[in-house]
């Protein structure tokens, strides 16, 4: 589904870029099994305004950068941000259930807070399992229907609520997927921007969310079997 104009907006800020998009990128790097030194075909599924595209290359080092989105002013936002980083990268316009990339041709996935506009969602993930080679790995961070479902959300931003999952929902379809996903290659975390009260209550008055709660957030990296 078609991201709002704020949403377009805020994708393109430093916000977006320190608070969500590099809080997952850290999460994710320490929850891969058997991190190897480089990834030579790294592939950011819903690219967006294109602010990942540069910490992907810097952190996982890929001699092969693609960035795919349906959007097409997305794809310009990205091409635009390439130029600003003196980066190389092919930017390619499709959708995520229908990656046009060959079969096993990628080391790594890397879908961030992209599913919760997906309608396909299984047949993303089934996609994403075509184009990873063996032993390839998908790095997943998505907001759960906990915090799509929450007042901000709805006010500023537009989702197929039909779709919306909880942690434990997608964990599943990721292992559905075919998928190995270690029970230590799972996080929950519980970041001020996705609470009710954006961290307010913690910030201010020192009081700690609760453990027992539904999480709002989902990162976990996949293995495609090998």
């Amino acid at each position: 589904m078609p991201e709002t104009r704020f949403g377009k907006w805020f994708l393109q800020t430093e916000n977006w870029a320190e608070h969500v998009l590099e809080r997952a990128l850290v999460d994710l790097d320490r929850l891969i099994p058997t991190r190897r030194a480089s990834y030579p075909v790294v592939v950011d599924v819903g690219c967006g305004s294109g602010r990942s595209l540069a910490k992907l290359q810097a952190r996982f080092k890929p001699q092969r950068l693609v960035g795919v989105d349906i959007d097409d002013e997305m794809i310009g936002l990205s091409a635009a941000r390439l130029a600003h980083d003196g980066l190389q990268a092919e930017l390619k316009q499709g959708s995520s259930a229908r990656l046009p990339l060959d079969d096993a041709s990628v080391d790594m996935v890397f879908c961030h807070q992209t599913f919760h506009h997906l309608v396909e969602q299984e047949e993303a993930l089934r996609d994403f399992f075509r184009v990873l080679k063996p032993g390839g790995v998908l790095l997943f961070a998505e907001s759960t229907r906990r915090y799509i479902e929450s007042w901000i959300i709805l006010l500023l931003f537009r989702h197929p609520m039909q779709v919306q999952r909880t942690a434990p929902e997608y964990l599943r379809m990721v292992r559905d997927a075919g998928f190995d996903v270690r029970p230590e290659a799972v996080s929950h975390p519980y970041l001020w921007w996705s609470r009710p009260d954006l961290g307010f209550m913690e910030r201010a008055l020192g009081v700690r969310p609760a453990q027992e709660r539904e999480e709002t957030l989902i990162n976990l990296v996949a293995v495609k079997p090998g």
